[in-house]
């Protein structure tokens, strides 16, 4: 089995939901997901277990997409082999994640 790494893409947030339906502060909440940072990496190295540090909401989003690069898959809508493009489901603050098969 393949280890793969894990980027944080990009992270949003949707403010005008957030006004709406979230009960949480705005002003603490207004630059996305407080957990995770543009650019920052985890390395996987068993599909079952989370990474250190690694958000346990978006990990059970996109665990199968790891598992799926860890066992050689790939998916036919991407350009590379070996990478998928994956993102938590938090409707207020979504990250998006890539996620590549590395060889260490």
């Amino acid at each position: 089995m393949e280890k793969c790494k894990i980027t944080v893409l990009k992270k949003m947030f949707n403010k005008e939901l957030f006004e709406e339906y979230c009960s949480l502060n705005l002003s603490e909440h207004c630059h996305g997901c407080p957990d995770l940072n543009v650019g920052q990496e985890f390395l996987v190295e068993n599909h079952n277990k989370i990474p250190e540090g690694f958000c346990s909401w978006a990990w059970g989003d996109i665990q199968k997409d790891v598992t799926t690069i860890m066992f050689n898959g790939s998916f036919p809508w991407m350009k590379q082999p070996g990478v998928a493009i994956s993102s938590c489901s938090d409707g207020f603050m979504p990250v998006v994640f890539k996620i590549e098969k590395v060889n260490f």
